[in-house]
């Protein structure tokens, strides 16, 4: 399933995106511009100059010079409007403060997404920003760093870097170096560097563009794991191609180990594997394999499950109605991604950092069975890359012809599994959304414990 950019970037009719960095920015707006307008009237504007070139990719344009013609505009536009300060020479000049406010009001009072072009590069693939760059809105939901990849491998010099100097600085590269994906990521992650200016809560979107090469795309998937500590999202593109090769987004663990396992007669949350409760070892599992973050929900002998992952970075919630089955459990594992612990509500803006800051940014989760600790790495990093590839919204196994576990949801399937009463699990939904299998050769994942006797085969596997 191809992705989109609108879908990459997961707009809403009310978002309102600046677009800065190089190496695409305008092609990636009116695409952006041109993908909405099918079902909406799109508003594009600056908060920097625009060439004269840039016009005639909308299908109309207003001049604004002052703050009152906004307020006077009509409501009923079509298509894609370009809102410009008059002409300076060959170029547009920016709106005002004010002007960009009073606009962004009237878009939300519309429902109409608003564009906003907030930086400039002189049209080469790399930049870095000089003190008063960019100029990005402050109320804005969304910004989307756009980065030319044809820099990869280029001199460090004014041909290919705009603000060649600042960019030396904030990479550690002396000019005329070679640029390499890792300086390339030092400056994006920089505070002075593709962090600068970007308001707290706006979702950050890092846009790789120009991987129009299997090598460029290698480089962009390799940037991707060090992005993610500082972007929500991590998209991978040729957009002169109109293709999106990758989203790449946090993706989240959450282990059910609240059962009573009535049908086994005492807790499979801690039986022995390898030297190690279960729920330790799939905790770990899901650690090593890169998830973030991970939630244990607890339920039944709570206090000796929670003791057996302790030490462990993952996050443990309690589920008070285990009883009632799994669907409770999956719940209060979905909230634990939506409400982050007091402690960490006042943290780092990034949604879902590293560093432990809060959960909301997650673009899917993983949900792993405690009774199945045999499941290994290479499922789980193959469920996250291939929901990347599409942003399916559910990515299951497929052994032998049929359906194993663990399952991948997008976040577009949270709401509903917030919905789940009783003893159901996620496949109670499958009928709601596009299912995405993926073939896996290993039917190891077909076997859970739910007897003694499931145990006894599970240990005495020499293969496992």
């Amino acid at each position: 399933m191809d992705i989109t950019l609108d879908r990459a970037l997961r707009i809403a009719n009310t978002s309102s995106i600046a677009f800065t960095g190089a190496g695409g920015k305008t092609t990636a707006l009116f695409q952006l511009a041109r993908e909405l307008s099918k079902n909406n009237s799109v508003i594009v504007t600056a908060s920097s100059h625009l060439g004269a070139w840039q016009i005639p990719f909308a299908d109309r344009r207003l001049v604004i010079e002052s703050p009152q013609m906004i307020v006077e505009m009509d409501s009923e536009l079509q298509g894609v409007t370009l809102i410009t300060g008059a002409m300076d020479g060959d170029r547009t000049k920016p709106l005002d403060e004010s002007s960009l406010e009073r606009l962004n009001q009237f878009c939300k009072r519309h429902f109409i997404p608003l564009l906003i072009e907030a930086d400039g590069s002189r049209q080469k693939p790399l930049k870095a920003w000089a003190d008063h760059e960019p100029p990005i809105p402050p109320f804005v939901d969304q910004v989307a760093l756009v980065v030319g990849l044809e820099g990869i491998g280029k001199p460090l010099n004014d041909e290919f870097v705009h603000r060649a100097e600042i960019f030396s600085r904030l990479s550690d590269l002396k000019m005329g170096e070679s640029v390499s994906a890792e300086a390339l990521t030092r400056v994006l992650i920089h505070p002075e560097g593709g962090q600068k200016n970007i308001p707290p809560n706006a979702r950050r979107v890092a846009l790789l563009n120009q991987a129009d090469t299997a090598e460029l795309q290698s480089s962009a998937h390799g940037m991707a794991h060090d992005l993610l500590s500082s972007f929500h999202s991590v998209v991978i593109a040729s957009l002169k191609q109109k293709k999106i090769y990758a989203a790449h987004e946090p993706v989240a663990g959450i282990i059910l180990a609240a059962g009573g396992a009535s049908r086994f007669g005492s807790s499979k949350q801690l039986l022995d594997w390898k030297g190690q409760p279960f729920v330790r070892a799939v905790a770990k599992t899901a650690l090593e394999a890169g998830l973030s973050p991970v939630i244990v929900v607890v339920g039944a002998s709570a206090e000796q499950v929670e003791a057996a992952v302790k030490g462990l970075n993952v996050r443990i919630v309690r589920n008070g109605e285990w009883k009632s089955g799994q669907g409770s459990s999956i719940k209060v594992g979905m909230k634990a991604l939506t409400q982050p612990p007091p402690s960490l509500r006042d943290t780092s803006p990034i949604p879902l950092r590293r560093d432990g800051g809060g959960w909301e940014g997650v673009g899917a989760a993983i949900f792993l069975l405690v009774d199945q600790p045999q499941v290994n790495t290479s499922i789980l990093r193959a469920l996250v890359e291939k929901h990347a590839e599409g942003l399916y919204p559910i990515v299951a196994p497929m052994v032998i012809d049929r359906r194993a576990n663990p399952v991948l949801f997008d976040r577009v399937a949270f709401p509903d599994l917030m919905t789940l009463e009783g003893d159901v699990g996620g496949r109670a939904i499958f009928h709601k959304h596009r299912v995405e299998y993926l073939p896996w050769h290993d039917d190891r994942l077909l076997l859970d414990v739910d007897t003694p006797e499931q145990y006894q085969r599970l240990i005495s596997d020499d293969s496992l």
